[in-house]
């Protein structure tokens, strides 16, 4: 592989937080690009302070969640109610490809920090802002986070039991899924400025990018009319349909049969029962219609299988299966590890972590985190000594005027 990666030379400011934001910037440093993380003690980066911490231990440089997603970048630690601070920004700004930020809608103008005051003082900056709704309309002003997103979006109403209240997908569900949105918008916008010497504002919403996750229910409701509740672990076009429980403590196994050459391949597997051959369960209109007593007897044979076995026989016989993993199963899946989905990094407050890889692999370039998440403000003198030119004696007056902390 070459020792070169596709954005070395990019350059990328960083006042995003939480999930999305820090992802995209995340997969920037992983493919050369440089990132400096704009934060403070009076107001660091939300997941520093989020669990799981190593050893138990919380600290403001010991939380997983923070080094997960922010490997490989320069943390700069910058109280932005400073006007000096404003001042080193806009210097940064300069130096800046591309300048990220997940604030409020407001927060950015206030500083002076606008697309419009940043274009000032680079004609061809790139910047993407990422908010709840976007930055303009009636609601754009509105703050949440990615569970609120999800609620929003219709996530909520879908996921539970029918009888049951809503659930809700794992945590900020549109982070997870709407930063592959706003980093292929960069990367746009980047190919867009070698082409024509133009900058660009990027207008990213985590309403909408969990909205496009919805497709096919909001294709139901406007063809059909129908309107797509909770409905547990059920699917209109399969059944059985679900995770069942296996043999040992909190063990499962996922299985999906969509059609009939599956149906008879998953009775064979399971000895052909005499329940099996009955008229409940011949079709999958029948099966649909006793689907609670199927899942019962599906689970009196699961239950006495461990998930591993009850997954390779299925699989073996062309029937959808797959174990429930838990966090020791994936860090133990040989898959993964062929692939090198977790690697080692070495931080120097947690000691040694391992971090999930990017999702792909080029051929050409090796895209894994080539350093830790920084400690706050831990690159702060060779941001500004090195990369904007500043003197000790700028430095030590920034330092006494609490500019940096």
């Amino acid at each position: 592989m070459k020792d070169k990666c596709p954005l070395d030379g990019v350059k990328v400011l960083d006042f995003s937080a939480t999930v999305l934001g820090p992802t995209v910037t995340r997969y920037l440093a992983d493919h050369g690009a440089m990132v400096i993380k704009v934060e403070s003690t009076s107001h660091p980066e939300t997941t520093r302070t989020a669990a799981p911490y190593v050893g138990r231990v919380p600290g403001i440089n010991r939380s997983g969640y923070f080094a997960t997603h922010n490997a490989g970048k320069l943390s700069l630690s910058l109280d932005m109610r400073k006007p000096k601070a404003i001042d080193v920004a806009k210097r940064l700004v300069r130096w800046a490809d591309i300048v990220i930020e997940t604030f409020t809608p407001g927060v950015m103008k206030r500083w002076g920090l606008s697309y419009k005051d940043l274009r000032k003082i680079k004609p061809d900056i790139i910047m993407a802002s990422s908010s709840l709704e976007g930055q303009t309309g009636r609601y754009a002003r509105h703050r949440g986070y990615g569970m609120i997103s999800a609620s929003m979006t219709g996530w909520f109403e879908l996921t539970g039991w029918p009888d049951g209240e809503p659930v809700g997908p794992y945590s900020a569900y549109s982070d997870f899924i709407g930063w592959n949105y706003l980093l292929i918008s960069i990367l746009v916008a980047l190919d867009y400025r070698n082409r024509t010497g133009k900058g660009q504002y990027i207008d990213h919403s985590h309403v909408e990018s969990g909205v496009h996750f919805l497709a096919p229910a909001l294709l139901d409701y406007s063809i059909n009319g129908r309107v797509a509740t909770r409905m547990a672990n059920r699917d209109p076009s399969a059944a059985p349909h679900g995770a069942y429980r296996c043999y040992g403590p909190d063990r499962w196994c996922a299985i999906a049969v969509t059609s009939d050459e599956e149906w008879e391949a998953f009775g064979r597997v399971i000895g052909n029962p005499n329940w099996f051959k009955g008229p409940k369960f011949a079709t999958l209109i029948a099966r649909k219609e006793n689907e609670d007593e199927l899942d019962k007897l599906v689970e009196g044979w699961t239950i006495s299988h461990a998930a591993e076995e009850v997954m390779a026989l299925m699989q073996q016989a062309g029937v959808a299966a797959g174990l429930v993993e838990n966090a020791e199963d994936l860090f133990g899946d040989p898959q993964l590890k062929h692939r090198q989905a977790f690697v080692a990094l070495e931080h120097r407050e947690m000691g040694t972590y391992h971090i999930s890889t990017a999702v792909f692999r080029l051929s050409e370039y090796s895209n894994k985190p080539r350093s830790p998440a920084p400690l706050l403000g831990e690159h702060n003198e060779y941001i500004l000594k090195e990369l904007l030119d500043m003197s000790d004696d700028e430095i030590a007056q920034l330092v006494a005027e609490e500019v940096l902390q």
